[in-house]
């Protein structure tokens, strides 16, 4: 008897837990590529008046509850586990609008010493080193990951909120985007003093 592909789509779905590429699913379901993206259509027209839902998400795809119930999850899983402070969310923002960049770089945008929000945000994986500067001193460029696409729930780094070209200042810009991102369901710890 034939197993359902859009319900073994969805049960893998559940057990990974974080988002499972094209590829993976391809592979474990040892089914075509076409047929694939027609279970996962069928499952999101099944979700679709449901708590939960398929979503694009790090370049594969999760099952997820619906935004509007973050607020009781989040109640429900480690309240501040999760969270990043306000100086973390400002750095992570810069490096995703002018990535790759140095930390004089950000330092230069946030005026005040990022090296302990950089190796922090480094071993959450939400940066990376993407290279050095060829410049003297070649200083490392960062850039974001797919942990951050995850995190912030996006399936590109191209979903990002789009800022004024007309600002000013970088730091304007940043905190548009700040602003952007905490209106798109974003945790943000309380303010604490930058790092």
């Amino acid at each position: 008897m034939p197993v359902d592909l859009p319900r073994m789509v969805e049960a893998l779905l559940f057990a990974a837990g974080e988002p499972l590429t094209v590829k993976e699913l391809v592979r474990t379901t040892e089914t075509e590529v076409e047929a694939l993206h027609a279970a996962i259509r069928t499952l999101r027209e099944r979700y679709e008046h449901s708590a939960l839902q398929i979503v694009e998400i790090a370049g594969g795809f999760q099952l997820a509850t619906r935004p509007e119930y973050a607020p009781a999850v989040g109640k429900l899983l480690a309240p501040h586990a999760n969270r990043l402070s306000r100086p973390a969310l400002e750095t992570v923002t810069i490096i995703a609008y002018r990535q790759p960049c140095t930390q004089a770089e950000i330092e230069a945008i946030r005026g005040v010493a990022s090296d302990a929000v950089l190796k922090t945000l480094t071993e959450r994986d939400m940066i990376r080193e993407a290279g050095r500067k060829p410049t003297p001193g070649r200083p490392i460029l960062y850039a974001t990951t797919d942990a951050f696409l995850h995190y912030f729930g996006m399936a590109a780094i191209d979903d990002l909120p789009a800022l004024d070209e007309d600002d000013e200042m970088m730091a304007e810009a940043t905190e548009e985007a700040t602003t952007a991102l905490a209106a798109a369901g974003v945790r943000i710890d309380g303010e604490e003093s930058s790092r």
